[in-house]
């Protein structure tokens, strides 16, 4: 009988728990909706360490149509810079702005290496702006663990766009396609031939195409060849991919870039949303699901089969 009181006084106290953590979550998300940047930034430190009951806070943010921006391209290809000057643009027309930029990880600490931020240093202090840098933490696809529920996390507050800039990886850098709803692939005259070996990469997954640096020699015979290479792919998308040439550091061309922003979210993509929000639901799937395999473990019980080890029966129990 005490055992059955027992039980009972645990679960009431769970219950307890959990409405309290409910409460506390509501109270959090209610200030960062209004602005509050220090809460803000205190949830995706919970989001990012996964600290206990981060989940509770993820299941009540509210579905938001604030649209994502992703920037992506090469090393080098000026993506900071673009960042920089698109986000001044989006502030002089009144907008707030919040930024997420994925760095490569330090290999000490796995913390995120912050020079390229030198370059937005402009904007940490502005009251319509909000800087986040995350590491990749050894991800491929130049992104981060967490980015998804992160993004999902700025979506839910005061903004009007979020703008996610990724690590400069090259083919392995498609992630991002799955994240924003308009992805803008940036890329330098100089490129040259390694514009060849994004075929399967980059080149499929741009809504909008920057040739950055464009006061550069050649900027325009790059951007014939670039035209002509799209041409066999313009069946995968409802009209031609826009090319628009920039140079950053001076905002030329921003601009243009904002305006091809604008209209291709005007345009009804229903299907481009489901798809994207089934990517979204498969990654975090495919998360949850593996997080209880480890590596280590799978080594031991590999070593534990002997010569009589079978990959495909192996992976069955699995």
């Amino acid at each position: 009988m005490a055992g059955l009181q027992i039980t009972i006084l645990v679960c009431h106290c769970c219950a307890l728990i959990n409405l309290l953590l409910c409460f506390m979550w509501q109270q959090q998300l209610k200030a960062i909706q209004n602005g509050n940047t220090k809460v803000l930034a205190r949830c995706i430190s919970v989001i990012e360490n996964e600290v206990q009951g981060y989940e509770e806070l993820l299941e009540l943010l509210p579905f938001s149509k604030t649209p994502v921006i992703g920037i992506t391209g090469p090393p080098g290809a000026g993506k900071s810079t673009l960042t920089d000057a698109l986000t001044a643009h989006l502030v002089e027309a009144g907008k707030k702005v919040g930024i997420l930029c994925v760095d490569p990880s330090s290999p000490f600490n796995m913390g995120a290496l912050l020079g390229d931020r030198i370059r937005m240093s402009n904007w940490y202090n502005h009251p319509n702006v909000f800087i986040r840098s995350l590491a990749t933490r050894g991800s491929l696809g130049g992104l981060h663990p967490k980015i998804i529920e992160i993004t999902d996390l700025l979506k839910a507050a005061y903004f009007d766009y979020v703008i996610v800039e990724t690590v400069g990886v090259g083919q392995s850098e498609v992630e991002i396609a799955g994240l924003a709803d308009t992805t803008v692939v940036v890329v330098v005259p100089e490129a040259g031939d390694e514009i060849q070996t994004m075929k399967a990469g980059l080149m499929e997954i741009a809504d909008i195409f920057v040739v950055n640096k464009a006061d550069r020699p050649d900027a325009d015979q790059f951007v014939k060849n670039l035209q002509l290479m799209l041409a066999p792919a313009f069946h995968l998308h409802q009209q031609p991919v826009p090319i628009i040439k920039t140079v950053a550091t001076q905002k030329e061309g921003v601009d243009e870039l904002y305006s091809n922003i604008l209209s291709l979210q005007q345009q009804t993509h229903t299907d481009k949303r489901n798809w994207l929000l089934a990517e979204r639901a498969y990654r975090l799937i495919e998360q949850k699901r593996m997080q209880d395999v480890n590596k280590d473990d799978l080594k031991t019980a590999i070593a534990a089969q002997g010569n009589q080890f079978n990959l495909y029966q192996f992976i069955k129990k699995y």
